[in-house]
Protein backbone atom coordinates (compact mmCIF):
# COMPACT_ATOMS: atom_id res chain seq x y z
CA UNK A 1 0.00 0.00 0.00
CA UNK A 2 2.97 2.95 1.21
CA UNK A 3 4.09 2.10 -2.60
CA UNK A 4 0.51 2.96 -3.78
CA UNK A 5 0.41 6.06 -1.92
CA UNK A 6 3.77 7.51 -3.15
CA UNK A 7 2.91 6.57 -6.83
CA UNK A 8 -0.28 8.31 -6.92
CA UNK A 9 0.42 11.37 -4.18
CA UNK A 10 -1.97 9.86 -1.44
CA UNK A 11 -1.22 10.21 2.26
CA UNK A 12 -2.51 7.51 4.11
CA UNK A 13 -4.30 9.75 6.61
CA UNK A 14 -6.46 10.74 3.76
CA UNK A 15 -6.71 7.04 2.39
CA UNK A 16 -8.12 5.62 5.77
CA UNK A 17 -10.58 7.77 6.49
CA UNK A 18 -11.96 7.76 3.42
CA UNK A 19 -12.21 4.05 3.10
CA UNK A 20 -13.90 4.13 6.10
CA UNK A 21 -16.32 6.51 4.64
CA UNK A 22 -16.74 4.21 1.59
CA UNK A 23 -16.91 0.81 3.40
CA UNK A 24 -19.69 2.55 5.41
CA UNK A 25 -21.79 3.56 2.29
CA UNK A 26 -21.49 0.51 0.29
CA UNK A 27 -22.93 -1.33 3.69
CA UNK A 28 -25.61 1.23 3.75
CA UNK A 29 -26.15 0.85 0.27
CA UNK A 30 -25.95 -2.94 0.61
CA UNK A 31 -29.44 -2.60 3.04
CA UNK A 32 -31.38 -0.30 1.12
CA UNK A 33 -30.29 3.08 2.27
CA UNK A 34 -30.64 5.88 0.58
CA UNK A 35 -27.69 7.79 -1.49
CA UNK A 36 -25.30 9.84 1.69
CA UNK A 37 -25.65 13.91 0.84
CA UNK A 38 -22.62 15.56 0.52
CA UNK A 39 -21.72 18.37 3.34
CA UNK A 40 -20.54 21.52 2.98
CA UNK A 41 -16.92 20.56 3.35
CA UNK A 42 -17.22 17.86 1.19
CA UNK A 43 -18.74 20.06 -2.42
CA UNK A 44 -15.52 22.34 -1.66
CA UNK A 45 -12.84 20.49 -1.66
CA UNK A 46 -14.71 18.60 -4.83
CA UNK A 47 -15.05 22.26 -6.94
CA UNK A 48 -11.77 22.89 -5.97
CA UNK A 49 -10.28 19.59 -7.01
CA UNK A 50 -12.49 20.28 -10.17
CA UNK A 51 -10.52 23.13 -10.71
CA UNK A 52 -7.86 21.71 -10.51
CA UNK A 53 -8.34 19.24 -13.08
CA UNK A 54 -9.55 21.55 -15.20
CA UNK A 55 -6.71 23.70 -15.48
CA UNK A 56 -4.42 20.71 -16.06
CA UNK A 57 -6.46 20.15 -18.61
CA UNK A 58 -6.40 23.34 -20.03
CA UNK A 59 -2.42 23.77 -19.78
CA UNK A 60 -1.98 19.71 -21.34
CA UNK A 61 -4.33 21.11 -24.58
CA UNK A 62 -1.98 23.76 -24.98
CA UNK A 63 1.04 22.01 -24.45
CA UNK A 64 -0.68 19.28 -27.03
CA UNK A 65 -1.18 21.79 -29.33
CA UNK A 66 2.12 23.47 -29.25
CA UNK A 67 3.77 20.00 -29.60
CA UNK A 68 1.77 19.52 -32.78
CA UNK A 69 2.66 22.80 -33.92
CA UNK A 70 6.20 22.44 -33.51
CA UNK A 71 6.01 18.85 -34.62
CA UNK A 72 4.34 19.60 -38.31
CA UNK A 73 6.44 23.03 -39.42
CA UNK A 74 9.63 20.97 -38.52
Amino acid sequence: MAELYRREGIHPTIYYPWLKDFMETGKGRMRGDGLREANSDEVKALRQENERLQQLVADLSVANMLLKKSQSSG
